[in-house]
């Protein structure tokens, strides 16, 4: 019976993860690619061919945080050759070993917590593995564990010391503060509202770009381009929050996206975020 409970649990966690992935592709973010407009050398089906094949590595995980990491990482790398869900696993691996946990604990976020802090040395160095692998643009050199080289720390304290610059370090850091408190109830929140997933994922994508500067376009265009970008989506956020039907703004997500891909521009940290969230609230709701 235990047999036939996990391999249920494995079932709607993977079809969790492909929803997440796929609701993240199909919500109009500006700068992302998405079913309403490719971009930056990228493909819908890239992203597509990215979540079936890292999927059954995050549903079936059969070894530690780091490696399950890796695997799922170096499967993506085989299928499309290109750096598309990086930030995804990185932040989806723990909420699928969270969900899929025999040492549960009362909430999906409280397992969350303990699964983060038992993480090792060897995790890291799977995960060093698998950012070299996926190679993402801007990686620039830090003074302390940088991945290029060998982990002398956990992979939470690694992730703790990469925090203050990268998004998905910090969640890592503060357990996944962001998605949980945040941007889960602004998902609920809009979906309430619109009963539109695809929209109430456009919502958390702003929501969460307008508190934050996306750290990918940080890294690779400077802080004050991030701060500008985030002006933008302040705007955009404003007309979505005041709107009866999120349709109304179409016209105006069409000339941002437009605007940032002519510049090379790709939020897609937030993007990864989103993803995050809206597996986050699926697994919740499963737990």
């Amino acid at each position: 019976m235990n047999l036939i409970a996990d391999l249920t649990r494995q079932r709607h966690a993977h079809d969790a993860y492909l929803c997440a992935c796929e609701l993240e592709l199909r919500a109009y973010k500006p700068g992302n690619v998405s079913l309403h407009s490719a971009g930056h050398d990228m493909t819908v089906e890239d992203f597509r061919r990215s979540a079936t094949v890292s999927a059954p590595y995050l549903s079936h995980p059969e070894s530690g945080l780091g490696e399950t990491i890796f695997r799922a990482i170096e499967a993506t790398h085989r299928a499309v050759g290109c750096n598309t869900n990086l930030g995804i696993v990185l932040l989806c691996a723990p909420l699928m070993q969270a969900f899929l946990s025999p040492d549960r604990e009362p909430t999906l976020h409280e397992t969350l917590r303990k699964i983060l802090q038992k993480t090792t040395v060897i995790d890291a160095d799977w995960v060093y593995r698998a950012i070299r692998l996926a190679q993402p643009a801007g990686l620039g050199k830090a003074t302390e564990e940088d991945v290029r080289g060998i982990p002398q720390v956990t992979l939470l304290n690694a992730m703790r010391l990469a925090a203050a610059r990268d998004s998905v370090a910090r969640q890592y850091s503060d357990s996944f503060g962001d998605v949980f408190d945040i941007a889960v109830p602004l998902y609920h929140d809009k979906l309430s509202l619109w009963d539109d997933e695809e929209w109430a994922a456009l919502a958390v994508f702003l929501g969460l770009l307008i508190r934050y500067p996306d750290s990918h376009v940080e890294r690779k265009f400077g802080a004050a381009c991030a701060r500008q970008v985030t002006q933008r989506m302040v705007e955009t956020e404003a007309l979505l929050s005041a709107c009866t039907s999120p349709q109304n703004i179409l016209g105006h997500l069409r000339e941002a996206d437009r605007e940032f891909k002519s510049r090379g521009i790709n939020p897609g940290t937030t993007a990864d975020l989103t993803v995050a969230t809206i597996l986050a609230a699926k697994l919740a709701s499963l737990y």
